[in-house]
């Protein structure tokens, strides 16, 4: 498994735009695809997405891998996504 945390600078652009910026966590396999993934906004709503739960009215899970040479910078450990996953 690898492990990433981004931040993104643009909001939604859909209909709960005003949530803000965001940060995004990912847990992929070693392909790239999202096996779990955290969405924390600005206005403190977080969406989480694992095989148990792969979508809602606000989104899902990606499904498609991510490019993990551009997404090399973005590394974190197991144990820092464990913990955000667990505090939300």
């Amino acid at each position: 498994m690898k492990y990433y945390k981004r931040n993104w600078e643009d909001t939604r652009g859909d209909d709960f735009d005003d949530w803000g910026k965001s940060i995004w966590l990912f847990e992929t396999d070693n392909h790239g695809k999202p096996v779990r993934q955290i969405e924390i906004y600005e206005n403190g709503k977080v969406l989480k997405y694992n095989e148990d739960l792969t979508q809602d009215k606000y989104g899902g899970l990606g499904d498609q891998e991510l490019d993990l040479d551009d997404f090399n910078k973005f590394k974190i450990t197991e144990q820092e996504f464990i913990n955000y996953w667990n505090q939300y």
